[in-house]
C-alpha cells in the first residue's frame, strides 16, 4: 500500500487509518501533472484550474484586476492606479508609521494648545531653530496641515479596505462550501482507506462528524464538502474596523475636549465655569456652554511621607476632601480625591494633580491700619517642598508721607528649616516641622496697572525701590509663625501669621474616551481571532471501486501551510474509520505479498 503526499502519510501515521491508493491509482485521472496547485494554493497563491473554486478565496483579500485586463490611460486610468494604491494594505501600513513618526515632534518640543510659556521659552532658548520650527509647524503639531493631511490619507486608506473586505465577507457567510476538487490526493493533507460501507453510509457519517465539530458542510454528488473558520476573517476585519473607530475616537476627543487646571486654596471653593480656571485649553468644536455646572470646596488636605531610611520624605499618600454639588441648587455631598482616583461630576474628571503650602501674610501701613491680609500660595521647586512666591499689597496701601503706593515681597518658604547656621534656605522634609519665610521687601509701581499679564509666582521689580537696612543692603528677614518684620523708617509692618494648604486640581472632559476603549478592545479581540483562528476546508469522498469495495478519500486545505491541518485531519479520519473501518485485505493481494 501507498500514500500520496508527506502530508497524508503523517495524517495516516496519526491517525491508525491505512493508507491507499486512489481511486484511479496514484496518477489519478489527468495522468501525471506534479501535485504543485494544491501547495501554491496553500501558499495563497492562485490556484490551478484543477482545484477550481476549492481553492479560491480563503480569505477577504480584494481580488485583483486581471492581469490581461488593460487599466487603461488618461485621468480615469491614473484615477484608479491612485485609489487602488492608497487602499491597498501596504500603503496603509506605510501611513500608520508615517503618523507615529509625525507624533514624535509633538512629544519633544512643547506644544502651543498645551503650554504657551513653555513654547517661549523654548524659542528663547533655540533661537536658531524658530523659523524652521514655525513653517514646519511643529509647535502646533496635532492641528498641522502635514499631520492632518497624514490623519484623513490613513482614515480613507481603511475605509478603502475594509469595504471591500466587507462585503466580500458577508458573501461568504452565506455562501456554501466549494464542491471537493477531481484530484484530492494533491492537497497539502490526504488520506483514504477501503471499506465495506456503502458509499451513501460513509458520506452520511461523514456529514454528521464534520457538524458535530462545527463545520459547515454541504453534501454534492459522491463527496462532502466542509469549512470551518470564518471568524479568522471577522476577527481581520474587527481589527482594521477597530483602527478606525480609534481614529475617530482621537479626532472627537482633539476637537470637543476641554481642560482646565485651578489651585484652592483649603477653605476656599470652585465653581466650573471659564473664568474660575487659572488656566483652560480645549478643543476647536468645543463650546463653554456645555462645561458641566457643578462646584465644589477644598475641605480638607492630607498628606503622608515616608520618615526614615532611604526613602525619606517620599510621598505615601495624598488625599483631598471635598464638599461638591451637581447644578445651581444641587445637594452637597462628600467625596475623597486621590491621585488617579479622580471625583466624576455630570461626565467631568476632576483629579488631583499637586499640593503645596500657602503662608498667611498681613501688611500694616504707617498708622497700624491692615491693608492686607491673604494666604499666598508658594510654587515648590524641589521634593522637599522649599517653595518661592511673591506677597504683592497692590491697594489701600499709604506711606509715611500719605502717598499712594504699593508694596512688593520676594518670598521663599521652606516648610522645614535646616536651622541658622546650616547654610541653607532648602527644605530638610516636605512636612511642616519647622516652617520659616524669608521676605525681601520693595516699594513703588508693580506694574500691574499696565494691562500686562505678570506671573502671580515672581515679583516685578523694574518700577520698584528696595527697603533699605542700618548697612544700605536690600532689607530682608527670616519669620517663624507669629513673629513680625518691621519695615525701614516707618513704613509699617509684616506678620507671618500661619500656613495653610493648597491643592491643584485638573477638571477635564475627554468625549473620545470611551470609545478608544470601545476601538482598543475590538482590536485586541480582532488580531487574536486572526492571529489564533485558522480557515481551512475539508472533502470527504467517498465511491465504489472496480472490485465493489468503497474507496474513502479526505483530504484538506488550510489558507498557509501548517502543521495542524494534517493533525486535524488525522483526528477526523481516525472517528470516521471507528464509524467505516478498513475492509479485509482481498485474498489475491495477500498471496501475491506472500510469493
Amino acid at each position: 500500500m501507498s500514500t500520496t503526499g508527506k502530508a497524508s502519510t503523517e495524517a495516516s501515521q496519526r491517525s491508525g487509518v491505512p493508507a491507499e491508493r486512489g481511486p484511479e491509482g496514484e496518477r489519478g485521472p489527468e495522468g501525471g501533472r506534479e501535485p504543485e496547485q494544491a501547495h501554491e494554493a496553500g501558499q495563497g497563491r492562485e490556484p490551478e484550474p484543477a482545484l477550481g473554486e476549492a481553492g479560491a478565496q480563503l480569505s477577504t483579500a480584494p481580488l485583483e484586476d486581471s492581469p490581461t485586463a488593460p487599466v487603461g490611460i488618461g485621468v480615469i486610468g491614473w484615477a484608479r492606479w491612485f485609489w487602488r494604491q492608497l487602499t491597498s494594505m501596504r500603503v496603509a501600513l506605510i501611513l500608520l508609521f508615517l503618523l507615529s513618526l509625525g507624533s514624535i515632534p509633538g512629544s519633544l518640543i512643547p506644544q502651543t494648545q498645551v503650554d504657551a510659556m513653555k513654547v517661549a521659552e523654548w524659542k528663547d532658548k533655540h533661537a536658531f531653530w524658530v523659523p524652521v520650527a514655525e513653517k514646519l509647524q511643529l509647535f502646533d503639531v496635532y492641528s498641522s496641515v502635514w499631520f492632518s493631511a497624514i490623519y484623513i490619507l490613513l482614515f480613507v486608506s481603511l475605509i478603502g479596505c475594509i469595504v471591500p473586505r466587507t462585503w466580500q465577507f458577508v458573501g461568504q457567510l452565506s455562501g456554501r462550501p466549494p464542491a471537493a476538487p477531481r484530484r484530492l490526493d494533491r492537497l497539502p493533507a490526504y488520506t483514504t482507506w477501503r471499506t465495506e460501507k456503502a458509499p451513501e453510509d460513509v458520506l452520511a457519517s461523514a456529514g454528521q462528524l464534520l457538524r458535530g465539530r462545527r463545520f459547515r458542510t454541504e453534501p454534492g454528488g459522491n463527496a462532502v464538502a466542509a469549512e470551518k473558520g470564518y471568524l479568522r476573517e471577522a476577527g481581520n476585519l474587527a481589527f482594521h474596523i477597530a483602527l478606525i473607530v480609534l481614529l475617530v475616537a482621537f479626532a472627537t476627543g482633539q476637537l470637543f475636549k476641554s481642560e482646565g487646571g485651578k489651585l484652592v486654596l483649603r477653605g476656599k471653593g470652585f465653581a466650573n465655569t471659564l473664568t474660575q480656571y487659572d488656566d483652560f485649553k480645549s478643543g476647536s468644536l468645543f463650546d463653554p456652554d456645555e462645561l458641566p455646572p457643578f462646584s465644589f470646596t477644598l475641605d480638607r488636605f492630607d498628606a503622608e511621607y515616608e520618615k526614615t531610611g532611604p526613602q525619606k520624605g517620599t510621598a505615601r499618600e495624598f488625599k483631598a476632601y471635598v464638599t461638591y454639588s451637581e447644578g445651581a441648587h444641587g445637594t452637597p455631598k462628600k467625596a475623597e480625591i486621590e491621585v488617579n482616583r479622580p471625583l466624576q461630576v455630570d461626565g467631568a474628571k476632576v483629579y488631583l494633580l499637586g499640593h503645596g503650602y500657602a503662608p498667611v501674610v498681613s501688611v500694616t501701613d504707617p498708622t497700624g491700619k491692615v491693608v492686607y491680609r491673604d494666604s499666598v500660595p508658594m510654587l515648590p521647586f524641589d521634593n522637599n517642598l522649599s517653595s518661592s512666591g511673591a506677597v504683592k499689597v497692590t491697594d489701600g496701601y499709604r506711606n509715611a508721607s500719605g502717598e499712594k503706593e504699593q508694596l512688593g515681597f520676594n518670598a521663599m518658604f521652606v516648610p522645614t528649616f535646616a536651622g541658622e547656621g546650616k547654610g541653607t534656605m532648602l527644605s530638610q522634609f516636605p512636612a511642616l516641622d519647622f516652617p520659616v519665610l524669608a521676605l525681601s521687601a520693595y516699594h513703588g509701581s508693580l506694574g500691574v496697572d499696565s494691562g500686562l499679564p505678570q506671573n502671580v509666582y515672581q515679583l516685578t521689580t523694574a518700577k520698584m525701590k528696595e527697603f533699605k537696612d542700618a548697612d544700605g543692603q536690600l532689607f530682608k528677614q527670616k519669620l517663624l509663625p507669629g513673629e513680625t518684620m518691621t519695615l525701614p523708617d516707618g513704613a509699617g509692618t509684616v506678620k507671618f501669621e500661619g500656613v495653610e494648604r493648597w491643592a491643584t486640581f485638573q477638571v477635564s472632559q475627554q468625549p473620545g474616551n470611551t470609545l478608544a476603549l470601545v476601538g482598543a478592545v475590538a482590536a485586541i479581540a480582532g488580531l487574536s481571532a486572526s492571529l489564533f483562528i485558522r480557515r481551512r476546508r475539508i472533502w470527504v469522498r467517498a465511491v465504489t471501486g472496480k472490485d465493489g469495495v468503497t474507496v474513502v478519500e479526505m483530504a484538506g486545505l488550510g489558507r498557509s501551510e501548517s502543521a495542524r491541518l494534517p493533525e486535524e485531519l488525522a483526528v477526523l479520519a481516525a472517528a470516521l474509520h471507528e464509524r467505516a473501518p478498513s475492509a479485509p485485505q482481498p485474498v489475491e493481494a495477500e498471496e501475491g505479498e506472500r510469493g
